[in-house]
């Protein structure tokens, strides 16, 4: 049986691929309202909610939550999907360690 292999990014590449995702994000008035909504800040907060690896990772988990979403970034992006889930855990670690 082979073994689980996880995927892996650096912290670095962590955040430039959700700082992507935001400008991305940023794009689409309908989706730029709806994160917010969901996120709780406003538009003048983004610049600077930015420079958190929280935030960050709060816009990856975004993304994963909607799939339609996720498939079309990445298929623009050129990443695989699981590249989001390595980023999102490089910013943040493992979600089950805030049960």
């Amino acid at each position: 049986m082979e073994a689980y292999s996880r995927v892996t990014i650096t912290f670095d590449k962590a955040q430039e691929i959700a700082t992507d995702a935001l400008i991305y994000l940023t794009r689409e008035p309908e989706l730029t309202g709806r994160f917010l909504a969901v996120s709780g800040i406003g538009p003048e907060s983004i610049r600077e909610a930015a420079q958190e690896p929280g935030f960050l990772a709060g816009v990856l988990e975004f993304f994963m939550g909607d799939e339609a979403l996720l498939l079309s970034y990445c298929e623009n992006a050129g990443l695989r999907p699981t590249m989001m889930a390595a980023a999102r855990f490089a910013l943040a670690g493992d979600p089950a360690d805030y049960v």
